[in-house]
C-alpha cells in the first residue's frame, strides 16, 4: 500500500510532538509538515499536497473554522481529520457541515488515533480506482469512516465540586481527573498538559486546585539541579 501524507496544523508545540509520535507510530502513513495556524496551514497544502490534514480549530490568526472552509472554496483535493478540545454543538455542527472525515476531542488515546488512520486507509484504498458507484458502494463507504468505539476505561466514582475558581472550566476538570484516574502512575503537570491539550500552566492550576480539594496527593522529586518535579496522583 502506498504511504499515505500527513500534514499537521496545531500551534500548540507540546500538542504537535504528541500527534507526530502517534502518527509516526502507525504503518502507512508519513508525517511531510508542520503550520502553526490556517494561514500557513493553507500554503503548506499548496506547497506538499498531503492527502490528509490534522487540523486544531483554536488558532491564532486563522482559525481551522475558516481555514476547513477556505479548502472547501478553493477545491483543495485533501482529506481533514479535526482534532480539538472544542465541544460544543455550534462549532461541532460547522465543522461536519464543512465535511470532516473525523472529528477527534482532546484529549484522545493513541488507541483512537489508529483507529481512525486505519479506517482512513481501508477507505482509501477501497475507492482506489472507483468510477460509477451502486448504492451499496456509497453505504459501505459511509460505513468505513465512522470509526469502532474505542473502550476506555472506567471512572471509579463521581466526585461533585459545587463551585469551581474563576476561569476554571468544569469539562476541562473532568478529563484532567480522568486521565489521572486511567494512569497507572503518578503524572506531572507537563504530561498532563499534553494529554488534554493546554498549556503546561493552565494544567498545573487543575492540578494544585485537585490537591487542595484533597481528591488528589501529591509526590514531589527533587532533582541534583533545576526546580522540583510535581507528580499527581490519586
Amino acid at each position: 500500500m502506498d504511504v499515505m501524507n500527513v500534514l499537521l496544523i496545531e500551534d500548540d508545540p507540546m500538542v504537535r510532538e504528541v500527534n507526530r509520535q502517534f502518527i509516526e507510530r502507525i504503518r502507512g502513513f508519513s508525517l511531510i509538515g508542520y503550520a502553526s495556524n490556517g494561514i500557513e496551514g493553507i500554503e503548506r497544502i499548496k506547497q506538499l499536497n498531503p492527502d490528509l490534514v490534522f487540523m486544531d480549530i483554536f488558532m491564532p490568526e486563522q482559525d481551522g473554522i475558516i481555514t476547513l472552509g477556505k479548502i472547501r472554496e478553493e477545491h483543495l483535493p485533501v482529506d481533514v481529520i479535526a482534532v480539538t478540545a472544542a465541544n460544543d454543538m455550534p462549532t461541532v455542527q460547522r465543522i461536519l457541515h464543512l465535511g470532516v472525515y473525523d472529528y477527534i476531542m482532546k484529549p484522545f488515546t493513541f488507541e483512537r488515533i489508529e483507529q481512525t488512520l486505519k479506517n482512513y486507509q481501508s477507505y482509501k484504498k477501497k475507492i482506489s480506482g472507483m468510477e460509477d458507484l451502486t448504492q451499496h458502494d456509497v453505504d459501505h463507504l459511509m460505513q468505513q469512516r465512522i470509526p469502532e468505539q474505542i473502550a476506555v476505561p472506567p471512572i471509579t466514582e463521581t466526585i461533585v465540586i459545587e463551585e469551581l475558581p474563576k476561569g476554571f472550566n468544569r469539562a476541562t476538570l473532568g478529563k484532567v481527573l480522568a486521565y489521572i484516574q486511567e494512569s497507572n502512575e503518578a503524572v506531572s503537570a507537563e504530561e498532563v498538559s499534553t494529554y488534554i491539550g493546554t498549556a503546561r500552566v493552565t494544567a498545573r492550576r487543575y492540578l494544585d486546585f485537585l490537591e487542595k480539594q484533597n481528591l488528589l496527593k501529591v509526590d514531589i522529586q527533587y532533582g541534583s539541579v533545576g526546580r522540583p518535579i510535581h507528580r499527581y496522583y490519586i
